[in-house]
């Protein structure tokens, strides 16, 4: 729009007061007025004839109502009044106010209440400023007229900065005793000599002060009023302010009400969590977060696990973990700053699309690809450097924090980003380096994974801002490589247990060597090693040939020559760093190592079973005690990361760097298992090898994908297989048993069928069979972000190992479905579709006897 154009008639609108009228030359449509006043009754003086005016010229008019203050207007015939909470979180109101404008449409006009209410909802000040200017412009556009109150005492310099800059008209109201002083600060696309000076209320005018002498005495007595009031300060920080008062004043009552509060805006809402956050988390620990955060707003649930788990053990059980549980080295970016982010950057229109019923999975591609082109606010670069410089050049881990990720229930395992950063190179290289991998956490808040699984639990219109963990990466610099001596991923529950000996409540671990990528994801055409942590020694393997087969092979790390997170083979990690404490976490295959010698390698061939760890004694014993007190603690089973620190005596301290609730599938009670199930109803029968606890459960459909056909295939023809399978399970919302060779979920095809977990979500459950064709083996890995996906949704599973003595397995009483116009090597053909709903297959597994098995029932 041009400064210059003429300006019509019927673009003028009357505030109601001639004389105010004459000061600003009348309002215009699109005009946001913002009314800064000290007294909330100096703003409804000047709403009233304003309503009066508007409704005499039949014009819609609408109040916002979210203050807890009293009515800006009573019960005008004319005034639509809408309540509005703001207690759910900027999202949720800004989300609520963008669409009560949209559904209004154009040329309605509004009051509100005084924007500085916000802050009682929200307890950040940088936000109030954000909601203004994500609905000033979006009114703007639409032909309306808005009216604003805010305390400009009560914000900071920044807020009311961006609040005139975003506004068309702002006004300051002065009152001192009787005498009432308007100033215009702004009005936009209009002018006079005087429009800009104090102007003192006289029967109905406003005259402009035009002697300076009196505009400097009117001054003065203003900084007179004004000189003990607090200095313009974020409410954010005057919180904080007051919790450091509290504590060092010793104000106990203080202290318990400001904890409460802090709580509240800077851990979590959920119940359950802030139950757990007022046992553990005292307010000196909440200003300790606080200096280690950027913005303001929640750290996320992945950070506030993290910092809980912490406490619980240091408060539970300080004798141990005082000297073996390594300090923390985290810093957190808060779900503010993401909502600035996304405001900065423009994106909030795009954002009210993509919430749409419609644009839910539509236009997340396109806002996703606009966050990884975004810009940071300014406020936010210097902070994210002073990071860098806190760090040095330590590799650090940027990681997602999301307000409901780790929470009772919704783990979002695996569903987010998280970076890893080798932080080598000069300063600006380190920044931009830091910045990409924000942005590519934000990013993933679109992927498509993690919306199905926001979608799948009801969580698609619940807000969901991402905050940020920045943590140290906890290692050693080993010449061109940086890695920890070990990792896993530990669970206070094992439901997966394959002896019938073990105790599913002494727990289990998923242990690597290196990072502990390779603990929480599945492993293509390699193995993590598992133990239950009662019977650490005893594996799932017939001989040692079996398990040096099944055990670790390749290392993830961070190549700091190449400035990668890679993965590499054992021996050559062995060759590039000679001061891994190898014999502590690893044996010697003998045998491998007199072939290795005979044909000219430099030996010995070691193999990562982890046994000398087990036998050394303290890390079993450790970790069982931090799975118990975690478990005491939360009152409920948990699942862990961390890594390990060997010294050299192979004495392990701990690094924990998550912690959440352990979701399960529910128990049923007893069950009942027939011994005697005739050959031609028994689909299969298996001691071990499932996961879901006491399973009961009756199935009416089968989808089964046929392993001869498959290992034929091409691996874009078994892209298409994936394909299918997830269309098959979309199509009905019959209970399914979903069969198939190798790994469900693998990104590899050749070691399974490639589907994501979003395709395979409504199965009752999942079946994977060790085939002999294609050479397609289950892995075993309980604690991987696919396997949290599977309890999460309640789907049984089982690993089925046709060649073992504890299992059977006859696909062929299903009976054969192959279309025969298919040829047999086409995609269509692996994929068997059986309907068993007139004949239902019942599958029952019993935990105390680790026994499962599927059977026709008649």
């Amino acid at each position: 729009m041009s400064n210059q154009e003429p300006l019509q008639p019927e673009d003028r609108i009357s505030t109601g007061l001639g004389g105010l009228d004459e000061v600003l030359d009348g309002l215009r449509i699109g005009d946001n007025v913002v009314w800064r006043v000290s007294d909330l009754e100096d703003y409804r003086r000047f709403v009233r004839p304003f309503l009066e005016t508007a409704a005499d010229t039949g014009r819609q008019i609408i109040y916002l109502r979210f203050g807890e203050h009293p009515p800006i207007t009573r019960e005008h015939p004319a005034v639509h009044t809408i309540e509005i909470d703001a207690l759910g979180g900027f999202e949720s109101f800004t989300s609520r106010v963008w669409h009560l404008i949209e559904q209004h449409g154009r040329g309605a006009f509004y009051v509100c209440d005084s924007l500085s209410e916000l802050l009682n909802a929200w307890a950040t000040d940088a936000m109030v400023g954000n909601f203004f200017r994500v609905v000033c412009p979006f009114l703007f556009e639409l032909d309306t007229v808005a009216w604003f109150a805010l305390h400009p005492d009560r914000h900071s310099r920044m807020t009311l900065d961006r609040i005139r800059e975003t506004t068309q008209v702002m006004i300051d109201v002065h009152r001192h005793g009787d005498n009432v002083q308007i100033h215009p600060i702004k009005a936009w696309r209009r002018q006079s000599p005087t429009m800009f000076l104090p102007h003192r209320e006289q029967e109905g005018r406003f005259e402009p002060i035009t002697d300076s002498s009196d505009a400097t005495r009117l001054q003065a007595s203003l900084e007179r009023e004004h000189l003990h009031r607090q200095p313009l300060l974020d409410y954010w920080d005057r919180l904080f302010q007051d919790a450091s008062r509290a504590l060092s004043e010793q104000d106990e009552n203080g202290i318990a009400e400001l904890q409460e509060q802090v709580l509240q805006v800077l851990i979590s809402r959920d119940p359950q969590i802030l139950e757990l956050a007022r046992r553990y988390l005292s307010l000196e620990d909440l200003l300790g977060i606080r200096s280690r955060l950027i913005g303001s707003g929640s750290i996320g649930g992945k950070a506030t696990g993290m910092l809980i788990a912490r406490n619980v053990l240091l408060k539970e059980d300080p004798a141990l973990w005082q000297d073996c549980l390594e300090p923390h080295d985290s810093s957190y970016l808060g779900t503010d700053a993401y909502y600035a982010f996304l405001v900065h950057n423009g994106l909030w229109p795009a954002i009210m699309r993509q919430r749409s019923e419609a644009g839910y999975l539509a236009e997340a591609p396109a806002l996703k690809e606009a966050i990884l082109t975004g810009q940071f606010p300014d406020e936010i670069r210097p902070e994210l450097e002073r990071i860098l410089d806190h760090y040095g050049q330590y590799p650090i881990l940027v990681r997602s924090s999301s307000l409901q990720e780790d929470g009772f229930g919704n783990a979002f395992a695996g569903k987010y980003e998280s970076v890893f950063l080798v932080n080598q190179g000069a300063p600006e290289h380190r920044l931009a380096a830091l910045e990409d991998a924000i942005r590519q956490v934000y990013a993933s808040s679109m992927s498509e994974d993690a919306l199905h699984y926001r979608k799948q639990r009801g969580l698609d219109q619940r807000e969901e801002p991402m905050a940020l963990l920045i943590q140290r990466v906890n290692g050693r610099f080993q010449g061109r490589y940086y890695l920890p001596d070990a990792a896993g991923v530990g669970v206070s529950r094992n439901t997966f247990a394959w002896d019938s000996s073990m105790d599913p409540k002494a727990g289990m671990v998923r242990l690597v060597m290196g990072l502990g990528t390779r603990a929480v994801d599945r492993i293509e055409g390699d193995h993590a090693c598992v133990m239950a942590l009662d019977h650490p020694l005893r594996q799932p393997f017939r001989n040692q040939d079996e398990s040096y087969r099944f055990s670790q092979h390749l290392i993830d790390l961070l190549d700091l020559k190449d400035g990668i997170l890679d993965t590499r083979p054992l021996s050559q990690v062995l060759e590039n760093a000679r001061n891994l404490p190898i014999s502590l976490l690893a044996e010697v295959d003998r045998a491998a190592s007199i072939r290795a010698e005979q044909i000219g390698l430099e030996g010995p061939v070691w193999r990562l079973t982890f046994r000398p760890l087990v036998r050394q004694g303290a890390f079993i014993t450790r970790l069982s005690s931090l799975l118990k007190t975690l478990e005491d603690g939360y009152r409920h089973p948990v699942d862990v990361e961390f890594t390990l620190h060997l010294n050299e005596q192979g004495d392990p301290s701990f690094n924990l760097v998550q912690c959440r609730p352990l979701a399960t599938v529910g128990e049923t009670g007893p069950v009942n298992l027939q011994d005697n199930i005739t050959r031609e109803k028994l689909l299969f029968r298996t001691e071990g090898h499932f996961m879901g606890g006491n399973i009961n459960l009756t199935l009416s459909r089968v989808i089964r994908v046929d392993a001869g056909i498959y290992s034929q295939l091409s691996t874009s023809e078994r892209y298409e297989v994936a394909r299918l399978v997830g269309e098959q399970v979309r199509s009905s919302d019959a209970p399914t048993l979903l069969i198939g060779p190798g790994r469900w979920g693998t990104s590899s095809p050749e070691l399974g069928v490639p589907v994501r977990f979003s395709d395979i979500a409504g199965v009752a459950a999942l079946v994977e069979v060790s085939e002999k064709a294609g050479h397609m083996v289950p892995d075993l890995s309980y604690g991987s972000h696919f396997f949290q996906d599977l309890v999460e949704t309640g789907i049984a599973y089982a690993a089925l190992f046709p060649e073992t003595d504890h299992c059977r397995y006859s696909p062929e009483i299903l009976g054969d479905h192959r279309d025969t116009r298919t040829p047999s090597s086409q995609p269509e053909a692996a994929v068997r579709i059986y309907d068993v709903s007139n004949r239902p297959l019942q599958l029952r597994g019993d935990v105390v006897r680790q026994q499962l098995v599927c059977f026709f029932a008649d």
